[in-house]
């Protein structure tokens, strides 16, 4: 992408107003290449516009774009956040106000380069964990009281495999991780959700802790039309919503649509569609 635009909604059916160009690639120095998926905060009066892009080397990082509203436009920091790598940042503000930021990505998102915790270049072409040992993990920081820079060290995001107590295996690419990482709380616990990649899927976790460990749940969503799905999650008056994107108007990878589905919690906390997903045919 060249640029991020903001939607909005009064309601869940709409309308929705396109507030324009946020945030441009061309505004921010240390972007060498285009912009990929981002994701948003707000604390103390502020909105913070989180993104990935490939910096002048080719190595994806993270950067932050400040606003005095939702919409923009944001003013970028002239450097990515120090200490950060990968894609598909996701925020997360907790109820005594620490920040988190959540990232990382497989195979186009780099995160095998970065296994030593320095960034590998070779390491590329081998695209993920393979043979006997645990998948890659997502990573995980404290942001900053200012929600400019990391306050702690970045530390993997373990999912653990509910049956054995141990990460999620590196051959079950049902359940693995693969990119687009999300968390939100509710009734007090921690559910961290993700895509599959390649077995197209939405499943999530859930934990005590923001940091984790998180243990595998279930899947959120099937396959959907397009190669890849990414989403979040929000309460908006009273109800969840899964917001996600697929083909269905284009029918080409790259361009995209915001779908919504309603979504329910169980009595045990397990998170459901409120409405039966609709059969994908294959093409």
């Amino acid at each position: 992408m060249n640029d991020y635009h903001v939607f909005s909604m009064p309601s869940v059916s709409g309308p929705v107003t396109d507030h324009g160009i946020a945030l441009t690639a061309s505004d921010i120095p240390w972007v060498g290449k285009q912009l990929w998926a981002p994701d948003a905060a707000s604390k103390n009066g502020k909105y913070y516009l989180y993104f990935p892009a490939r910096d002048k080397e080719g190595v994806f990082r993270v950067g932050v774009a400040e606003s005095d509203k939702p919409e923009g436009p944001f003013k970028p920091d002239p450097e990515p956040i120090k200490g950060s790598y990968s894609i598909d940042p996701a925020s997360f503000v907790d109820d005594d106000g620490q920040a988190y930021l959540y990232f990382g990505g497989i195979w186009g998102g780099q995160l095998q380069c970065w296994r030593t915790g320095e960034f590998k270049k070779d390491a590329y072409e081998t695209m993920e964990a393979s043979g006997d040992e645990p998948a890659l993990s997502p990573r995980v920081a404290k942001l900053s009281e200012d929600m400019h820079s990391f306050a702690s060290e970045v530390q993997d995001v373990k999912i653990l495999d509910p049956s054995t107590g141990k990460e999620i295996h590196a051959s079950d690419h049902k359940r693995r991780f693969f990119e687009a990482a999300w968390l939100h709380k509710y009734n007090g616990k921690y559910y961290f959700s993700y895509s599959t990649g390649d077995t197209h899927l939405l499943a999530y976790a859930i934990g005590d802790s923001p940091l984790g460990p998180f243990t595998y749940q279930d899947k959120i969503l099937e396959p959907v039309k397009g190669w890849t799905t990414h989403h979040s999650i929000v309460e908006f008056e009273s109800k969840w919503y899964l917001f996600y994107h697929d083909t269905s108007l284009s029918g080409k990878n790259h361009l995209r649509c915001v779908k919504i589905r309603e979504l329910v919690y169980d009595a045990q906390g397990k998170i459901k569609l409120k409405e039966p997903q609709p059969k994908v045919e294959e093409e």
